[in-house]
Parts: C-alpha cells; sequence; structure tokens
C-alpha cells in the first residue's frame, strides 16, 4: 500500500529536508507541498492524505486553526521548533510531535510508529457483512477485555483517556479517541462531537444540537453538525 503524504510548513529547508526523508521510503508518496496552512485547507476540501506533516506557527493561518478547521483530517505529524506546544497537539489528537531540526533516526521512528499503527488498524477493521461478529481487544487496567462493535453504544474522549459504553457495561480505556476511531468501520460510527463518537444504529432520537442513546443526551459539535444530518438522511 502507497500512504499519501502531505506537506506543509512555510520554511523551505523544512520542507526540503521532510521530501529528502520521504523520497527514500517505498511506501510513501508526496501528493503535495504548500508553504501555507490556506492553500493546504483548499487542497485537503476536495483531495485525500493519509500522513499530513504540519508546521505550527506559520503567517495568516496555524498549524492548529487548520487542524481545527478541518473535519476529517489525515493522521499528523507536527514539526515545529518549539516544545511548548505538546498538551495543545495532544488535545488536538496529533499522532506525533517532531522537533526541529529533525534528525532522519527521529523522522524514521515517527514513520515507523505510523505503519505498526496502521497494521494494527488494517487487522482489526472487520469486513462488513461480518459486523454482528466483530470485535476488538481493549486494554482495561492489566487485561485485554474482547468487545464486539454491535454492542458499542457511544465513546467519550477525556484528554488521555476514553469511556467505551456498550450494552455490557462501561470500559476505562487509555488510549486517544481518534485511535478508536480508526479502529472503527465508519459505515457503522460517526463522530459527532471533538469528545463522542456514537454507533449510528442506537441513536433513538436527534435533533441540529444532540442526540440521544438510551436516553443519555450526546452534543453534536458544530463543525460535525452537517455531515452527521447527511448521515442521518436530512
Amino acid at each position: 500500500m502507497t500512504y499519501r503524504c502531505l506537506i506543509i510548513d512555510d520554511e523551505l529547508p523544512a520542507r526540503e529536508l521532510i521530501k529528502a526523508y520521504l523520497e527514500v521510503l517505498p511506501d510513501f508518496e508526496i501528493v503535495g507541498v504548500f508553504d501555507n496552512a490556506i492553500d493546504g485547507f483548499i487542497y485537503l476540501q476536495s483531495n485525500e492524505a493519509d500522513l499530513l506533516f504540519l508546521d505550527i506557527q506559520m503567517p495568516r493561518m496555524s498549524g492548529f486553526e487548520l487542524l481545527k478547521a478541518l473535519h476529517k483530517k489525515p493522521e499528523v505529524i507536527l514539526t515545529t521548533a518549539f516544545r511548548e506546544y505538546a498538551v495543545e497537539a495532544f488535545d488536538l489528537e496529533i499522532f506525533d510531535y517532531l522537533v526541529k531540526p529533525i534528525s532522519q533516526e527521529r523522522f524514521l521512528k515517527a514513520i515507523s510508529k505510523f505503519l505498526h499503527f496502521q497494521e494494527i488498524t488494517k487487522a482489526i477493521s472487520p469486513e462488513p457483512n461480518a459486523f454482528n461478529n466483530a470485535y476488538l481487544f481493549l486494554k482495561v487496567d492489566k487485561e485485554q477485555v474482547k468487545v464486539f462493535l454491535n454492542n458499542i453504544l457511544y465513546i467519550e474522549g477525556l484528554k488521555d483517556y476514553i469511556k467505551v459504553f456498550t450494552s455490557e457495561g462501561l470500559y476505562v480505556v487509555y488510549e486517544r479517541l481518534g485511535y478508536m476511531e480508526a479502529k472503527l468501520p465508519e459505515s457503522k460510527f460517526i463522530r459527532v462531537h471533538k469528545s463522542f463518537i456514537v454507533a449510528l444504529d442506537k441513536i433513538t432520537t436527534y435533533n441540529n444540537d444532540s442526540l440521544k442513546i438510551q436516553q443519555q443526551e450526546i452534543p453534536v459539535g458544530r463543525m460535525y453538525k452537517q455531515v452527521f444530518l447527511n448521515r442521518m438522511g436530512n
């Protein structure tokens, strides 16, 4: 499989370095290089990428502003000269955080981490016709707990952990919400808020601003509203 890579950085040396690192990797294709976030945002409105290398401090629009504006974003590796953005990056579910100057060793470590995540995601992603029997294992405390996807009601993200609400009970897992989202079939689950993923067939009522699953009210975020309403047939 070839992974499509996008580079957005206002510094020419940084762009050239990332390009050079990527060009020697056989499974990665550079589909776009931009020196500002606005052009990158426009590109992503009509094109897809699997991995985005993104600077933070840029004129007109910062990397963080770009990510907040995107509804569906690729995996993101931040490339910055500043360490102090790490906390905010974590809140935005950034895949990795590279501090400039970026060594090839550190770059390849991030790539290896990305490939490993892709392998895990592919291994547990169910075929559509096998959904009723599909499951994944969640690390709860020191055990791996088997959870059938059809039993999941909704998932709430809270900083560095998630709460998985199922018909069989609640599981607390130390994992990013974005990681869990990547494991779930898009045909069955949808992200409706920066902190919530829901099972479409478990929704009992909804309106423009919220939905209910088993009497639990869940907000629908402004950035997710239109996609959610479209999925619900509005």
